[in-house]
């Protein structure tokens, strides 16, 4: 460390160690965020192939066996388990990175292809029809199975395919459904030899049933009672079980019309699978199906495809399109994100900046002074890099190991990356500043208030430049959106130039009311409101880079809170488009009697409307069938009007007298008057096939009911889908009239009491439960949480740009109230003025945040779909989720920029009142 330096930090420690805070902050929430980022993806990943299960995310490799021109004892060699084993090796070690295998959950073996009848009568035949089983020799039952009964399955000598009997095991579930005991014997048809006998030494447990080495065919481990193909009846099933046989035993399946093949079952070890490998991966297992490495795996193997083969090895697994799918939730949920982070990402450089500018305005004498006695440019910007430096690297180094710490994740190296970023911006900040501004040797120099500067050329050129490229990604989002949009970091940007185009705007605009306001405040009795005016006005240039910070904070939040009212409000509202009202309760059958009275008495619940619900009317007896809901429209129209689904007016349901029902037979064909008709609600599908001619309905209870549609609404409560109709249940038959559900509504309903009430002969529904379930992985709520962060994160730093653009002017304006209060001014004129100098900033800043962020949202709005990051991807998504604003993102930030932008002023002024005046009147006291 040089004497410079050394002097520098004993100089001012507080700057130094405010520095340090700020750069270890901003370095560890810049590291952690690619690794929550890369948490979050790994989370959702393992959940997608978690939920797939081992059937569809495990590899298969099939290779059938031998030609049977070859040798018979060569056949045999190649069923063995030393030569199953040897290949495995090489088939594991073939398969291409990143795709990793789960030795634990891996196996391979000999089976049937042909499942084979088994003749013994002792077997079950629950139809007649003889059991069937299927030989399986897979490796390692010992380490996956608990034994339960006798002893494990072993081959006497060597097997060949001449063998008389062999030994398996059985699973519990096996056994007891095919009432298999140990020392049972199952005898399975012989190709030109006597039947094979099978005799069953034990009855095992699997230790992990729901794992790969038994779940990637599950007839290991529970039997199947087959149904046959066609039009079936009970008459025509039949048991399928499988018998585990011993390895060494696998030659004697040759001996039967099986159709044996041999099998190398490979399961991905999940946690080794990384979101940000997904593409890498589908190449992967590309190249395992139909590429390179599966010709690799075809010569491991010995598939020399010839006259001696019987076919040719294949791959097979439904991996890839697990990872299809997870990629195309993941393409809809990462442009929301990366707003967030280029938003948060901005506002963080520009309060870096801010601090660097503030360094080097507290510093100006002296580094004015340092020119002037021949200090060289590119000396005194070294010096100030050194010093910077010296606080910066270990500040940085700190949050990122920090960051490292908290958040465990496979890579280091983007964390590394971004937390090197922003301490070469904290280290540059300074220096770059110092030079801008000492380029000329000069010891005064001339006004730089925001009233007397003009924009340079090289400014316009600059803020034309982001005009465009603004304009261009707002025009690319609207028309594109933002799917399949990932990598386009421009469209990213969008809101964050929109903010930055509306901060260089209004620093144009914002001397333009202070030269209008000047004049008229000047002839008010009283200095302090033309003083304030005058001082705001000449503010330096360099302080309206908190404005650029404050806009773009603004507009941030403003999108981002957005954002999170709008996924809140389309899980709201699409839970209960599901369940049709806050809680549903819904039987198979008509309710009990006395059910409803006793769900009104329950705690919590507002309203009640009875429903009857014939999900198989028949309009005009035909093939095609319509949900027809009897409801009483008054009570179903006012839930309408609640959940906001098909609002009508109850009168215009009501059954006329004598309207609706025929007789059991049927009314005909529907050709009487409009007057004998029900009116019907109907959905727009229901409407355009029968039109608003009379027709006659099948109920399911035998009678007819005739309507006639008068009214039509995308959606209604009661049920969901393409096709209903809903009537005044009063002109329904008394057994189609008795109602099947019940829709309540009520803000705070007791889920227990209403449980208890219901009984369990009838299901319940709630609405908050259907809400927690359009939350399907880990990456939708992963994402949620991000985005919330980066918000407060924005909202922080804003603040902290707020802080320092008060800070910057604070010795200032303590040595202006000094001079002001020797001349007569009192401690609350000092406050006044104070406060009125720092509002017109503040005020554009609070005003010009929330038209920015409302034209933002507006503007971007039709491109953004919220639907993947809001509902689950495995349900179909009953409305789309779009983007709106809201109130509360608008206001609450710009408030809150306010009251803090004047308390901060008027603690400094009452600070300021309370110290003596001495220090800040000593003439040529550096500041």
């Amino acid at each position: 460390m040089t004497p410079w330096v050394r002097t520098r930090l004993r100089t001012a420690p507080g700057a130094a160690c405010a520095l340090a805070l700020l750069v270890a902050l901003t370095a560890c929430l810049a590291a952690a965020f690619p690794r929550a980022v890369d948490r979050y993806g790994d989370a959702g990943l393992h959940r997608a192939v978690a939920q797939a299960g081992p059937e569809r995310s495990g590899v298969r490799v099939a290779a059938p066996i031998p030609s049977p021109l070859l040798p018979q004892t060569q056949r045999e060699d190649a069923l063995r388990p030393e030569a199953l084993s040897r290949q495995y090796a090489d088939v594991r070690a073939l398969v291409p990175e990143p795709l990793t295998v789960d030795g634990g959950q891996s196996t391979y073996g000999v089976s049937t292809t042909m499942d084979l009848v088994a003749p013994d009568p002792w077997l079950p035949r629950p139809t007649g029809l003889p059991a069937q089983v299927s030989l399986v020799a897979q490796a390692g039952l010992a380490e996956h199975a608990d034994l339960r009964t006798g002893r494990l399955p072993r081959a006497t000598g060597q097997v060949t395919s001449r063998a008389a009997e062999v030994e398996a095991a059985v699973t519990v579930e096996t056994a007891k459904g095919l009432h298999i005991k140990a020392g049972s014997v199952i005898h399975v048809p012989g190709v030109e030899r006597e039947p094979l006998a099978v005799r069953v030494t034990a009855i095992v447990a699997p230790r992990d049933p729901d794992g790969a080495y038994w779940s990637v065919r599950p007839l290991l481990r529970t039997p199947t009672l087959v149904r046959l193909p066609g039009p079936s009846s009970d008459a025509d099933r039949y048991w399928l079980g499988a018998l585990l046989l011993a390895p060494d035993a696998a030659p004697a399946i040759l001996g039967t019309p099986g159709n044996p093949e041999r099998y190398w079952q490979l399961s991905p070890a999940t946690d080794a699978l990384h979101a940000h490998d997904t593409d890498r991966l589908r190449s992967a297992i590309a190249s395992l199906e139909s590429g390179p490495a599966l010709q690799k795996v075809r010569t491991a193997i010995g598939d020399l495809a010839d006259e001696y083969t019987a076919g040719v090895t294949d791959v097979n697994t439904d991996l890839d399109d697990v990872l299809a799918s997870y990629a195309r939730l993941r393409e809809g949920v990462d442009p929301l994100v990366s707003v967030a982070a280029f938003g948060t990402g901005t506002v963080a450089a520009v309060v870096l900046l801010m601090a660097g500018g503030l360094a080097a305005d507290r510093r100006r004498t002296e580094l004015a002074l340092l020119r002037a006695r021949g200090a060289s440019l590119r000396g005194l910007t070294g010096r100030l890099l050194a010093e910077t430096a010296v606080i910066a690297l270990p500040a940085g180094a700190l949050g990122l190991t920090a960051a490292l710490l908290a958040l465990p994740a496979p890579r280091a190296l983007p964390a590394v990356l971004t937390a090197a970023a922003v301490t070469a911006l904290a280290c540059g900040a300074l220096p770059l500043r110092a030079a801008a501004a000492h380029r000329a040797v000069r010891v005064h120099g001339g006004r730089e208030d925001v009233t007397s500067v003009r924009p340079s050329r090289r400014r316009t050129v600059a803020e034309l430049t982001l005009v465009v490229l603004a304009a261009g990604a707002v025009e690319t989002l609207r028309r594109r959106g933002t799917s399949g949009s990932a990598g386009d970091q421009l469209v990213s940007l969008a809101p964050v130039l929109i903010g930055v185009i509306a901060a260089l705007v209004l620093v144009r605009l914002y001397p333009l009311p202070l030269r209008a306001l000047a004049r008229p405040a000047g002839r008010l009795r009283g200095a302090v409101g033309h003083l304030s005016l005058a001082r705001a006005g000449r503010t330096s240039v360099p302080a309206t880079l908190p404005l650029l910070a404050l806009l773009t904070a603004l507009t941030t939040a403003a999108f981002g809170g957005s954002v999170l009212a709008g996924v809140r409000e389309a899980r709201d509202h699409a839970a209960l488009l599901t369940v049709g009202a806050d809680a549903r309760i819904e039987t198979t059958g008509p309710l009990p009697t006395a059910l409803p009275d006793r769900i009104r008495r329950v705690p919590g619940v507002d309203g009640v409307a009875e429903a009857s619900i014939a999900y198989q009317a028949r309009p005009e007896e035909g093939r095609e069938t319509v949900a027809l809901v009897g409801v009483d429209p008054g009570e179903y129209a006012a839930l309408a009007g609640r959940v906001g689904a098909g609002r009508f007016g109850g009168g215009e349901l009501r059954a006329a007298a004598g309207a609706g029902s025929g007789p059991a037979t049927g009314s005909g064909s529907g050709e009487g008057g409009s007057g004998s008709a029900l009116p019907a609600l109907a959905s727009p599908a229901t409407a355009a096939t029968y039109g608003t001619r009379p027709f006659p309905v099948g109920l399911e209870d035998g009678s007819t009911v005739t309507v006639r549609i008068v009214l039509v609404r995308d959606r209604t409560p009661a049920v969901s889908g393409a096709h209903f109709l809903v009537v005044d249940r009063a002109g329904l038959s008394g057994t189609a009239a008795r109602p099947t559900a019940l829709l309540l509504t009520g803000d705070h309903l007791d889920t227990g009491a209403l449980r208890r009430a219901a009984g369990d002969s009838a299901g319940i529904q709630l609405r908050s439960e259907e809400r927690a379930r359009f939350v399907d992985s880990p990456l939708q709520s992963g994402a949620e949480r991000i985005y919330t962060t980066a918000v407060a994160a924005g909202a922080g730093y804003a603040v902290l740009a707020l802080l320092l653009a008060l800070l910057r002017a604070a010795p200032e304006r303590t040595a202006l109230l000094a001079r002001l209060r020797t001349m007569g001014l009192t401690r609350a004129q000092g406050r006044r003025l104070l406060v009125l100098e720092s509002l017109p900033q503040a005020v554009l800043a609070a005003l010009g945040g929330t038209l920015t962020g409302w034209a933002a949202i507006r503007l971007l709005s039709p491109g953004i779909d919220l639907t993947t990051i809001a509902l689950a991807s495995t349900q179909t998504a009953p409305t789309r989720a779009e983007l709106h604003t809201d109130a509360l993102s608008l206001t609450v930030p710009a408030i809150s920029v306010l009251v803090l932008a004047v308390g901060v002023v008027a603690g400094q002024a009452w600070w300021s009142g309370r110290r003596g005046s001495v220090r800040e009147l000593r003439a040529g006291d550096a500041r």
